[in-house]
């Protein structure tokens, strides 16, 4: 693994959870206990309850892509090597939605409505970045 130099996650006690599941190829988001409803960002309170009662779970990393850009200006330096690069916004199955980007396709043939399916990329021996390749 080389070193990567691209920015890495803030990693907090409220999005620990999840960055532990990613570097174990998981993906898990935050529910509320009420509703059972996943979401995004991650909060110790349920946005659906307004109450403490939140757990993580495994979700199934199956979603479709609700948006996207192909971003052709160098605007960070760490990124200027990957230059055009695409950001998405995925729709997970459960109904939250992630940023990421989408690997194993052009970006000519990325679209709106595009089935994917959650890969996780170990950037470093403790960060695992989950992105997105186009279902099997």
């Amino acid at each position: 693994m080389s070193a990567y130099t691209k920015p890495l996650p803030r990693i907090t006690g409220d999005n620990r959870p999840f960055w532990d599941a990613c570097r174990r190829g998981e993906l898990h988001l935050p529910h509320c206990v009420a509703t059972g409803r996943a979401f995004w960002p991650p909060s110790p309170i349920s946005p659906y309850r307004f109450e403490a009662k939140v757990e993580w779970r495994r979700v199934s990393g199956r979603g479709v892509v609700s948006s996207f850009v192909v971003v052709h200006q160098k605007w960070f330096p760490a990124f200027a090597a990957d230059i055009p690069h695409n950001v998405a916004q995925v729709e997970l199955e459960e109904g939250p939605r992630l940023t990421t980007s989408l690997v194993g396709i052009a970006n000519a043939e990325i679209r709106v409505g595009l089935e994917v399916e959650v890969v996780f990329d170990a950037v470093t021996a403790d960060v695992s970045l989950p992105r997105f390749r186009p279902r099997r």
